[in-house]
This record gives C-alpha cells, sequence and structure tokens, in this order.
C-alpha cells in the first residue's frame, strides 16, 4: 500500500514500526476511516497468538503432522513418518 511523506514522518515521531502498522491493519477495528487496535485488543490477540504456539509445538514434538483430505472431507491424520528437519 502507497504510504504518504506525512505517514513516514508521523511514524518516525512516534516510534511506530511498519511492523506494528501491519499487526494494526491486520486485526484492528474499523472506525469509520481508522483502524483501531487498543490494549484490550492486543491482549486478546497474544491469547489466540500462545494458544496457537501451544499447538504448534505440540505438532512439532510429534516429528510433524499429515492430515488428508479430499474436497470438504477429512480422511485420516497421522504423524509425520520421517521428520522434516
Amino acid at each position: 500500500m502507497h504510504t504518504t511523506h506525512h505517514f513516514a514522518q508521523r511514524m518516525s515521531q512516534r516510534g511506530v514500526s511498519r511492523e506494528m502498522v501491519e499487526l494494526v491493519r491486520d486485526y484492528g477495528v474499523p472506525e469509520g476511516d481508522k483502524l483501531v487496535f487498543g490494549r484490550r485488543d492486543a491482549a486478546k490477540v497474544i491469547d489466540q497468538l500462545m494458544q496457537k504456539l501451544r499447538v504448534l509445538k505440540r505438532i512439532q514434538d510429534k516429528g510433524g503432522l499429515v492430515v488428508v483430505e479430499t474436497g470438504e472431507s477429512l480422511i485420516t491424520t497421522y504423524n509425520l513418518p520421517h521428520p522434516r528437519y
């Protein structure tokens, strides 16, 4: 997305990183022409990401996971037989 010179100046002045802007764009709540992402919103996303991290660690501990599907049907699942790195 195109950013204006004004936007870049304000980011610099206010200590706002590109990554912060991207997170607000991903998770912010639209209010008119603004996206608002408050402290409580950030806490909720942190909780969701921590839960996903716990699940990812369990998959990693198993050595990986395979899910077989066709169309809209889940057929089977099993541990990855030969872990990939």
